[in-house]
């Protein structure tokens, strides 16, 4: 029988081997932090403050997690400006060193840039038992990894890497600098922009789900799909999620946006720049988001369905109908997230007059 890990700082986890440390000084100046302790701290790694050991940097962004401090075993940690260090009772725990800054998400990442392990680069070259076409362009300073397959007439550019298992179809093209991992698929006359991230099993252009009834009203006739994808530069793309090819024309995905795991996008979608699209959201055909866009976990949109510029859709929304620029919707049938806070205030009033939460009817 397996063990839970345990949280005190005996279990503490070890920094990753080859990660420079850094004093408490340094990190002050990277992230432009006011420091109150000692700057000669060294710190080697970071973990969330319950699991933190010594030697750990950890982050606070709340007054939840201040109350955690004096318990913690963390050697120092990042702290956003609008904490109140009351909460932290920073004399009574040995004088660790606080930075001070304005957001602690932001100075977290720069944070995780610093202590992340050393990238290695893989070499340049065609392994052996990987497959190119000979009709295939591949540069010179491009990986092509094991049991990768490059079809005629595909394209894959300067430093890009295919890690392993990858499929690049017949006259498809991966830009400049795009790392595909493991078991990713872009299929036949599929474009990935310059400087893109596929996580393993993603698939670009496979077919739409596009089926009509037969004309004998017992069958199903397929609708083929002669598009293909366009993907744009810096687009992140998680493991297991699927853009469609279009019916005609191209699906599209701008430059910048980011797409977590197990998403779904359709044929004929046209993603903005810079949207961000939460695990499980699928997309059905034909929908259109404008820069910016968010969607929260599990979001679905149907068909033909258009979504401003800025708005943010919160997670397990069901989205029917148009949606404006620049606003909140939640709920299913979504709606404008203060209308629906209301109807659910005004169910749960409903519920305590009868005796019974709605839940129980």
């Amino acid at each position: 029988m397996s063990v839970p890990p345990d949280s005190t700082a005996a279990a503490a986890r070890p920094p990753a081997p080859g990660v420079a440390e850094a004093t408490a000084g340094e990190l002050a100046t990277l992230l432009e932090a006011e420091l109150l302790g000692p700057a000669d701290a060294v710190l080697t790694h970071l973990d969330a403050i319950d699991r933190a050991g010594p030697g750990a940097l950890t982050f606070v962004r709340s007054g939840k997690y201040a109350r955690g401090w004096p318990a913690s075993a963390a050697a120092a940690a990042i702290v956003g400006r609008e904490v109140p260090l009351a909460a932290m009772r920073p004399g009574e725990h040995d004088g660790r060193p606080l930075l001070i800054v304005g957001d602690a998400d932001l100075a977290l990442i720069r944070a995780l840039e610093r202590f992340a392990p050393p990238s290695t680069r893989a070499a340049p070259g065609i392994h052996p038992t990987a497959v190119v076409d000979r009709s295939a362009r591949v540069a010179a300073s491009a990986h092509v990894g094991p049991h990768c397959v490059v079809m005629g007439n595909a394209w894959i550019g300067e430093d890009a890497t295919l890690v392993a298992g990858v499929f690049v179809g017949e006259g498809a093209s991966v830009g400049d600098g795009s790392v595909l991992h493991a078991g990713v698929r872009v299929l036949d006359r599929c474009v990935l922009g310059r400087r893109c991230e596929l996580h393993p099993g993603v698939v670009i252009g496979a077919d739409g789900f596009g089926y009509r009834p037969g004309p004998d009203g017992r069958s199903v006739v397929k609708i083929p799909h002669i598009g293909d994808v366009i993907v744009g530069d810096h687009v992140d793309i998680g493991a297991n999620s699927c853009v469609d090819r279009a019916k005609f024309g191209s699906t599209t995905v701008g430059h910048g946006t980011k797409i977590d795991n197990m998403v779904q996008i359709a044929h004929g979608c046209r993603v903005g720049q810079c949207c961000l699209i939460c695990a499980f959201s699928a997309l059905a055909g034909s929908v259109t988001l404008g820069d910016g866009v968010v969607l929260g976990g599990k979001v679905a949109v149907a068909d033909n369905v258009e979504i401003g510029a800025g708005t943010r859709l919160a997670a397990c929304s069901a989205v029917a109908n148009n949606v404006p620029p620049g606003v909140v919707w939640m709920g299913a049938p979504a709606g404008p997230a203060g209308e629906w806070r209301r109807i659910y205030a005004a169910l749960r009033r409903m519920g305590k007059r009868s005796g019974r939460t709605p839940i129980e009817e």
